[in-house]
This record gives structure tokens, sequence and C-alpha cells, in this order.
């Protein structure tokens, strides 16, 4: 079986592949520690540009719906249990004039003790006539009470926005929104203080304009920001170009401590963050938001993605853009590392290598290692129903998802699937506690059960665990 060359992979795949691997920073460790979170994707088929807020306990969910003629919530207190909780429609579409076409983006927003929704909207006789509204509820349950509208938000000119969102930043609320530029003929990032939720109090500041080639595919495009503050920093998320696999993340950053109504506080990454991937079929990720995983201790990155790259016609008339979930990573510098769209299914793990140095299980060029990987993806692997049955695991890669862990001659490598009950059995394992610590789980091989997968030096292999040093090394942790 070929092993995976990592060079000629990228002069293959071309840049935009090489793009989506490399972390933002460079290739270098990641900060460790957070527990797993555990999902299954897609979280809603047929939902975009998906919001997720927590409020005391509780998780409530809006996005975009296909005929774009309402808005909706569902609540859960899980956020898997957003996927199948009750859809309630808290407001409809005029019939007529303002607000009766094209109900786009709801974000659902707390704001000294209030609930809003901010959403985009055009008109029957003019679809394309984009503004952005506010409606408001003044109930604790946002599912219940009345939502009352409080009229469009009025920016700097009576042109095409949308995407609004809303955050605070020391004692002041701000809106950051998308609204259409003459130059450069695209969509640019503006932000704002507001004097209330509906109204703008200072000047609107431009923050960011498509610059790059990755924000001009098909359209001049820079929309759908979403906020993130961490480690002493602001981070802005956005979406660019146009809707279909060439859609994707950029990101902004600006320090905490600096003036964000001054353009020149937020730097653009140069390239982008998050996008398109061939191996695990995600094409067009993007439109993000934030929000937490139920013990507080993990970011989670919402977005939505179509599970196939070709499209007919106008991607805006797709319907199957779809609501997913993942962890965010963060490297040791404070900043975020988004991966790659993983695959349908269940989430990927990493797994590190117990006695607190920090190695992650990782392949390079097909070889199972335990050190620090060349990208977030490569250390990154789903546990599924194993190959062998009989309550069995099996560890499938992230980034290849045809390709399964497998020992050969003693050594771990990552092998295309092959329907042969060797390959079965050999990349089959019977999931453990830990042996060195019942806190993370150890692979035990099902067709040679007195040996286990674990770390050999940089490598990994499959060896005995009599001593106390060889538990420790069949021993990780899952993040």
């Amino acid at each position: 079986m070929p092993s995976i060359n990592r060079r000629s992979f990228f002069a293959a795949a071309g840049v935009a592949a090489v793009a989506a691997a490399v972390p933002i920073t460079g290739i270098r460790a990641l900060a460790a520690g957070t527990p797993a979170v555990a999902f299954h994707n897609p979280l809603a088929e047929q939902r975009a540009d998906p919001y997720i807020i927590k409020h005391d306990g509780t998780y409530y969910f809006t996005a975009t719906v296909p005929v774009a003629d309402r808005i909706f919530l569902r609540k859960s207190s899980t956020l898997q249990g957003l996927g199948s909780a009750q859809e309630i429609t808290i407001w409809n579409k005029h019939e007529s004039g303002e607000m009766s076409a094209n109900i786009w983006a709801p974000e659902l927003h707390r704001v000294n003790g209030n609930w809003y929704i901010y959403f985009a909207a055009g008109r029957t006789d003019d679809g394309f006539r984009i503004r952005m509204y506010v409606l408001e509820n003044t109930s604790e349950d946002p599912t219940t009470g009345t939502w009352t509208e409080k009229g469009q938000i009025t920016t700097h000119a009576d042109g095409f926005s949308l995407d609004a969102t809303t955050f605070f930043h020391g004692d002041e609320q701000y809106l950051c929104w998308t609204q259409y530029d003459p130059e450069p003929d695209g969509t640019s990032l503006y932000l704002a203080t507001m004097a209330d939720p509906w109204t703008l109090k200072s000047d609107p500041v431009r923050i960011s304009m498509p610059e790059y080639d990755w924000e001009k595919y098909g359209h001049i495009v820079d929309e759908g920001p979403a906020v993130l503050k961490r480690n002493g920093r602001v981070f802005i998320t956005f979406s660019a170009s146009w809707t279909g696999a060439e859609y994707k993340l950029g990101l902004l950053t600006a320090s905490e401590d600096a003036d964000l109504l001054d353009a020149s506080s937020w730097s653009k990454n140069p390239q982008p963050v998050f996008q398109s991937h061939d191996g695990a079929s995600q094409y067009g990720p993007g439109h993000n938001s934030f929000t937490v995983s139920e013990d507080g201790q993990s970011d989670i990155l919402v977005y939505h993605a179509r599970p196939y790259k070709d499209i007919d016609g106008n991607p805006l008339d797709n319907p199957d853009r779809h609501t997913r979930l993942q962890k965010l990573y963060w490297n040791a510098d404070g900043t975020p590392n988004f991966g790659i769209p993983v695959p349908d299914g269940p989430t990927p793990f990493r797994f590190l290598v117990h006695g607190g140095d920090d190695r992650y299980l990782n392949h390079f060029d097909s070889r199972l290692r335990a050190g620090e990987p060349a990208m977030l993806a490569d250390s990154q692997f789903m546990i599924v129903a194993g190959l062998a049955g009989s309550g069995s695991v099996s560890l499938r890669s992230a980034n290849y998802p045809d390709r399964y862990l497998r020992h050969r001659n003693g050594e771990f490598w990552l092998d295309a699937f092959e329907d042969t009950d060797l390959y079965k059995q050999d990349a089959s394992f019977q999931q453990r506690a830990g042996l060195a610590d019942s806190n993370g789980v150890s692979f035990q091989s099902v067709n040679y059960p007195d040996y286990y997968l674990r770390r050999s030096g940089d490598y990994v292999d499959l060896g005995l665990t009599g001593t106390t040093a060889e538990q420790s090394d069949a021993t990780f942790f899952l993040e």
C-alpha cells in the first residue's frame, strides 16, 4: 500500500489545500489540556448561517431556512440535542414591503436582560434590497412571549447590508456587519458602537475589505462576522467569496486594549483559516458562530458546509448547507487553530500521550508517530465501530477518512481500507480504561490481545504493557 507523501500530496492538491492545512501561526505545538467533546455531524440538515448561544445552561439555535421565509428557534440542554429539538417558528415574513423576502442569517443575543434577534431581509418587489432588522422579546425564555419589531438598523449608507452581530467590550455594545462598498464593488465589514440594541451611536468604521484573491472568487465578499474574545485579543472571523465550494473563513485580530474603532487596530490573516477539504468531503464551510461546550472548557465552532462540491445553478438556491459542530483548538501562542471541516459522523479526537510532555498521536507519510503534529488534522482520529466487530473500535483518520490505523510488522501505519479479514483484525482494538490512568484510554489489539497500541520513542508500535513505563506509553487522553 503506497504511503502518503506530504510533499507530493501538496503539489498535487494545490495551494488551497496547503492553506487549509497550515495553522495560522505556522506549524507549532498546540496548547494542551481541554477535555474531549463528542458530536455527530451534521447537526441539522438544510440549516445555513447557524447561530447558537448558551444561556443559563440552555442552548438556543437559529439559522436560515432554505425558503428564507421565517425565523425559528430550537432549545436543548445539550448541543447535540439541538439536532432533534422541536423547531418553533417565532416570526414570519411580511406579505409585502419591508421584511417580506430573503429572511437571512438570524442571530439571537441577550442584551441587558432582554432577547434580540438581528436578521437581514429583502422585499417581494426587490428581493436583494437587503437591510438589517431587529426583533425584541422581554421574556426569560425566547421561545415564549412576544417578539416586537424594533425596525431597521440605519447605517451610514442606505444600501445592501446584512449579517449583523453584536458584542460587548468594556462598557460599550458594538455592532459588526456587512455592507456593500462601491470600492471595491463588493461587501466589507463595518464596526460601530450602539446607543441601544437597534441604534448605532458612533460613526461606522470599515475594518475589513476584500483584498486577497481568496476573498474574490465568484464575488468580492467579506461577510458573516463572528466575534470571539480570548487570550487578550478580540478575534473576528468572516466568510469570503461566493457561497459555493470557494466559500471560506478569514480572521481579523485586535488587542483587547486597542481602540476597536480604529481600523489600524485590526490585522487580517493573509491566508484563510478554514476552507473546503476534499478528503473530508466538506465544501464551502462558512458563516460561523461560536459557543462553548456543556462543561464550559472548550470553544465550539458552529458553521455550515455542503457534503459535495459541484452545484447546479446558483449556490444561494441550493438547500444543502448543513449545520455542523466541531471543537476549536488553540495554538500555544493563544491564537485559534480551526483545522479542517471534519468528515460526517462522529467528531474526531486528539490523543495526548500520558506523561505530560505534550506529545500527540499523529500521522506523517503514513507512519503513526508520537510527537508534535505537522498540522492539526494529522492528529485527529475518529473512534468508530470496529472493522472486526464484536464490540471493537477502529481509529479512522480525519483528513484521510478512507484510511485507518493498522499494525503491520509491529508498527502502526495509516493504510487505505482493504476488505480482508487480516486488515480488519489489524485495524481493530478493544477500547479500555487507561492502563496508567483510568481517566484516559488504552487500545488493546484484537488479534494480539497481549499487545497494545503504545508509544515507542517518537513512533507508535504494537507493544507489551508489563511495566509501569509501558502502561504509561499505552495510555492516552482524549481531547
